[in-house]
């Protein structure tokens, strides 16, 4: 893997698509490692346009070799918005992070209602057909494959998107269709049958050719790289350097999951699995996941005592600016693979608890286990986590 790449050249016009708040944390990681500029204090624009937290002082501000930053901003920042509150709320913390590094940040409400995805296609069908480099945090999304069928960009970048990242490039390197590994083995339905030329589309579009430069941006593990595709290593650099060293306290801290609310994992099963992994660690809080239900979570408060912290920014950046435990727990998740590159160096141990096949629903695609474990194994190997169990 390229642990840097360069400089990706400031006179390209960038447009990066983000629909979560992960996903603009490592657009941010990307154009740290790659050394875009951009110009402090550069405007939000949209309705949902972020209201102003703390900016990073200037003289923190620094490319990759130490440099201030220089010129105009080259990158454009789209956030399609999707309606969940909490997605929202972090999302809207991130878009303000961004602007403080200088770039431009677009706020679209392409959910707002049965007219808001031909709004917003048709709002931005100018700037992709000017972008000379596109940036997507989720190529299965079909939102994002749909503005691939308009943009003539001749360089495409895929940010992290979590665990999705390592099935995109599996499946792009076996010319495989796009979808999501937690769907995978199930027939597909109505929609997936009339959404499918965009996504064969889409999946072309990705696919490396003569005049066509695709780039893979990951923390994670990937293995079968697609003949032409660049993968650079995210080692969360930006990050690093903009928060902490953390505080840390003497407990254990839990990450919680929505593989409950994605319907791979049995509710019951989960919160047993939490209740004896907090007993046995003496965990005292619970970082929620942001796509996990209001129920169980009260559920989860309620029967194990844990307290439940709603985090207003990715996790990454919640540890890395503390109070943190010394010991966090987490079940097989994308923060096994970012946490320890976050918290390097400062003596926090990440613990994972594999998730028993017996915890599995009946829902669950036939390859869940074995992603799950392939999740956890690939951290163990690289990182040295500390492998829990239950009783």
């Amino acid at each position: 893997m390229n642990r840097r790449a360069g400089n990706a050249g400031p006179s390209l016009r960038t447009l990066a698509f983000v629909e979560s708040p992960v996903q603009l944390l490592n657009v941010l990681e990307w154009a740290h490692t790659h050394a875009l500029r951009g110009v402090p204090g550069a405007p939000a624009s949209g309705a949902g346009a972020p209201a102003p937290i703390p900016a990073v002082p200037p003289q923190a501000r620094r490319t990759v070799d130490g440099s201030a930053p220089q010129a105009a901003a080259e990158l454009t920042v789209v956030v399609l918005s999707p309606t969940d509150p909490m997605t929202r709320g972090q999302l809207r913390r991130m878009a303000d992070l961004a602007r403080d590094e200088g770039y431009e940040v677009r706020w679209e409400e392409a959910r707002g209602g049965t007219t808001a995805p031909f709004q917003t296609i048709g709002g931005l069908a100018g700037a992709l057909r000017r972008a000379d480099r596109i940036v997507m945090g989720d190529p299965f999304s079909r939102y994002v494959q749909l503005l691939l069928t308009i943009t003539r960009a001749r360089d495409l970048v895929v940010v992290d998107d979590g665990t999705a990242t390592m099935e995109f490039v599996a499946q792009l390197a076996r010319g495989e269709r796009l979808v999501r590994w937690h769907r995978k083995g199930g027939r597909p339905g109505p929609r997936d049958l009339l959404f499918a030329p965009v996504s064969s589309s889409a999946r072309r579009r990705l696919t490396p050719r003569a005049g066509r430069r695709v780039e893979v941006f990951s923390s994670m593990p990937v293995e079968e790289i697609p003949d032409g595709v660049t993968v650079t290593t995210n080692d969360f650099g930006w990050t690093r350097s903009r928060f902490g060293p953390p505080r840390i306290t003497k407990g254990a801290d839990m990450v919680g999951t929505s593989l409950v609310e994605t319907g791979v994992v049995d509710g019951d099963r989960y919160l047993e699995a939490v209740r004896g992994l907090a007993k046995a660690h003496g965990a005292a809080r619970y970082f929620a996941h942001r796509r996990e239900s209001t129920e169980k979570l009260h559920r989860l408060a309620a029967e194990t005592g844990l307290e439940i912290v709603r985090p207003d920014l990715p996790l990454e950046l919640i540890a890395r600016r503390g109070p943190i435990g010394r010991t966090v727990l987490s079940f097989p998740s994308t923060v096994v693979h970012t946490l320890p590159l976050a918290l390097a160096g400062t003596g926090v141990r990440i613990a994972v608890c594999d998730i028993d096949p017996t915890w599995l629903t009946d829902h669950a695609s036939p390859r869940a286990q074995g992603f799950l474990s392939g999740v956890t194994d690939t951290a163990k190997d690289i990182h040295r986590l500390t492998a829990v169990a239950l009783a």
